[in-house]
């Protein structure tokens, strides 16, 4: 299960969404040996989805959202990767039903057609995203999913974090097809960091081009959608003042945003990264770039934390992830960035970072309309703990709520232009790397109850609150006294500078 939240400017108030991911299709997951027992969970989860389809779409409109986040498998359309390889209906007939069962109750599909699950039969066929081969692939996969539910779905995403599909696939070789270069030592099936991620960007760029070329050409038109991309960002602040410190954050972000907003605006990669990748960053054709530039109605933002960041010249070890020159921190003077739910958690709670973020996406990139596409907090998952005990999660509320407000901020300070705001998640899900071993629902789902039964959390009945009585979320009803309460965890300087 994959989740999101709303924000719209005009009303102040706040919407969520849900994205359904797992599914027992063969993709690229599933021949990764070291996933193997992840694997088969993913599975039980697949068909506890497929039980759980009306329960959860209930859920949802219970809670007063007007949206439902979910992923397309691409192997559950085509379960040989391609038109060739023949169109599963009974996959056509499951999302219909999804797709008409959100209208029917109120609630706007947001379709992200790429989550990480490339058809098996293409990884063995020629490598999947290391060859251009799969961007005509793509675009045949998209085809088919407009004109099958285009005429009902109005917001569709194309690739879901093509920066964290590269660099843990690719780069570390910690997501499959779990690729990294052989001096890492890490076990990997192969590959070289210096090269392939750069290949895998290059490609999912050029098929996020030509799938958006192919829906404003044939049919935007009618069907009257917007189309957009999910990034995943990371805010990095300078380690301090010095001008070192200071280039390097802008190669950090670079490196990491900017090697898609860049060509997605420009249709050419940061200078910073053509002069260190140098002939390693692939070039894009006249045509490329013409097809690139502003090829999105909406950039998706998934934001979870922030890093410091130092100047780290001459690295010794040719890697996309040593090319920037920086070295990523969490602490300062011994102190995090922020404090973390999960001890030896990556995800260090500071809300700054998103309104810092938006303020640079406005600056830097002319202000495109933008919707956080993720935002949510992680917990440790602890069976000893009652049901009662685990559903308390104030951190959790604080977190959603601080973000909100550092949002509002920018709408209303800085005049970013935010359309909405998906919190992950609307219940406890797979989460990758970590399996079923972290949480990050607004929903308790119980693991040991073969049904996966869900139970809201305390998040998500404060949310409700806010969805249902429409309590306005703003800066003002973040008192001295809660603020203090929260430094615990939170920044003193997250709400207000």
């Amino acid at each position: 299960m994959m989740q999101s939240v709303n924000v719209m400017k005009q009303k102040s108030t706040v919407e969520v969404s849900q994205k359904i991911s797992c599914g027992v299709q063969e993709h690229l997951l599933t021949r990764l040996k070291v996933h193997i027992m992840k694997v088969v969970k993913v599975q039980v989860c697949g068909i506890t989805s497929l039980m759980h389809t009306q329960e959860d779409i209930k859920i949802t409109k219970d809670l007063g959202l007007d949206a439902y986040r979910f992923s397309i498998s691409w192997s559950r359309i085509l379960p040989r990767g391609n038109r060739n390889g023949g169109v599963n209906q009974e996959g056509i007939d499951y999302y219909n039903n999804i797709i008409n069962d959100l209208l029917a109750n109120g609630i706007q599909p947001f379709v992200t057609m790429f989550h990480f699950n490339v058809p098996q039969a293409l990884e063995d066929a020629y490598g999947g995203f290391l060859s251009s081969r799969i961007v005509a692939d793509f675009r045949d996969f998209a085809d088919i999913l407009f004109s099958k539910f285009g005429d009902r779905v109005k917001y569709w995403i194309t690739l879901n974090e093509p920066w964290t599909f590269s660099n843990h696939g690719y780069a570390i070789g910690r997501f499959a097809p779990g690729r990294c270069s052989e001096w890492q030592q890490i076990n990997c099936t192969g590959g070289n960091s210096g090269t392939e991620p750069y290949i895998v960007t290059h490609n999912q760029l050029l098929a996020h081009a030509a799938v958006v070329h192919l829906y404003r050409t044939k049919y935007q038109i009618w069907q009257k959608g917007k189309i957009g991309i999910a990034l995943a960002a990371i805010w990095f602040e300078p380690y301090n003042s010095t001008d070192e410190n200071l280039m390097a954050t802008d190669r950090a972000l670079d490196f990491m945003l900017g090697w898609f907003m860049q060509p997605l605006t420009s249709g050419q990669y940061p200078q910073s990264m053509r002069v260190r990748a140098g002939n390693r960053l692939p070039n894009f054709s006249n045509t490329e770039r013409d097809l690139l530039i502003q090829s999105f109605d909406f950039i998706g933002l998934n934001y979870y934390t922030s890093r410091y960041v130092l100047d780290k010249p001459n690295p010794s070890s040719l890697s996309y992830i040593n090319d920037s020159e920086v070295d990523i921190v969490v602490e300062r003077d011994n102190k995090p960035i922020g404090e973390v739910s999960v001890i030896g958690s990556w995800l260090h709670i500071y809300p700054k970072g998103l309104r810092e973020l938006l303020n640079y996406m406005k600056m830097k990139y002319n202000n495109p309309t933008i919707y956080i596409t993720e935002n949510g907090l992680n917990e440790a998952r602890n069976d000893s703990m009652t049901i009662l005990e685990a559903i308390k999660d104030d951190i959790r509320k604080d977190y959603i709520h601080d973000h909100l407000c550092c949002i509002l901020q920018a709408i209303e300070q800085f005049e970013v232009n935010v359309g909405g705001y998906f919190v992950w998640s609307l219940m406890d899900n797979f989460e990758w790397a970590f399996g079923y071993s972290i949480r990050f629902g607004i929903h308790f789902v119980d693991y040991n109850d073969e049904l996966f039964t869900r139970y809201p959390k305390h998040s998500a009945l404060w949310y409700k609150s806010i969805l249902v009585k429409k309590i306005k979320i703003a800066q003002s009803i973040v008192s001295n006294d809660a603020k203090k309460d929260r430094q615990k965890y939170v920044p003193s300087n997250v709400f207000y500078q």
